[in-house]
């Protein structure tokens, strides 16, 4: 942007796609600093993780959605153009609600949904102690409620933290969520 001499020059990316070569830890610590740039003003990020064919491939040969998602960043955010949903569901709170954890979401206005109408895929929960489980996930409105009969006392929820990760929660305009973890 310094070299462009335009500060507010958009700046929209994709996020790096499952990839099995990654060290066990290493690719979602890395989708968490890409959601993090999204703090930066102009920017934006094409979810990637339901667009693997090959999760030996580091490059998904499914461009053309990639493409249609930067697009809808651009018209929305570039253009203009409000009615366009140009992000998927992304993290904003969570709270414990019993033996749950509730969270809700930002881009889940009208909802959220499974891609493929299965149950709701790599939600993990963690007590005090800090040992994440598999996870029941259900759909509350733009909610997801979350719980596994192994916590009692749940602290904290990741989602998609795994380099093979390729969950089926999206919006209901079909854009996938954000990864993410409520506590490191």
């Amino acid at each position: 942007r310094k070299v462009w001499g335009n500060k507010n020059m958009p700046f929209y990316f994709v996020q790096l796609a499952p990839f099995s070569r990654y060290r066990p830890g290493q690719l979602p610590l890395l989708w968490e600093a890409q959601t993090a740039a999204l703090k930066i003003p102009h920017t934006g990020m094409a979810v990637t993780t339901d667009l693997v064919d090959n999760i030996n491939d580091i490059h998904p040969r499914n461009k053309e959605d990639v493409g249609k998602r930067l697009a809808l960043w651009a018209l929305n955010k570039t253009y203009g153009k409000k009615k366009v949903v140009f992000s998927g569901p992304a993290y904003r709170s969570h709270k414990v609600v019993g033996q749950a954890i509730e969270v809700t979401f930002d881009y889940a206005e009208n909802g959220l949904k499974s891609r493929d109408k299965k149950p709701l895929t790599w939600f993990e929960i963690a007590g005090k102690d800090g040992k994440f489980v598999k996870a029941n996930a259900k759909i509350n409105g733009s909610k997801v409620v979350i719980q596994s009969d192994q916590v009692d006392s749940p602290a904290a929820v990741r989602f998609a933290w795994n380099k093979a990760a390729m969950p089926n929660l999206a919006n209901r305009a079909g854009l996938p969520a954000i990864p993410f973890r409520t506590k490191k």
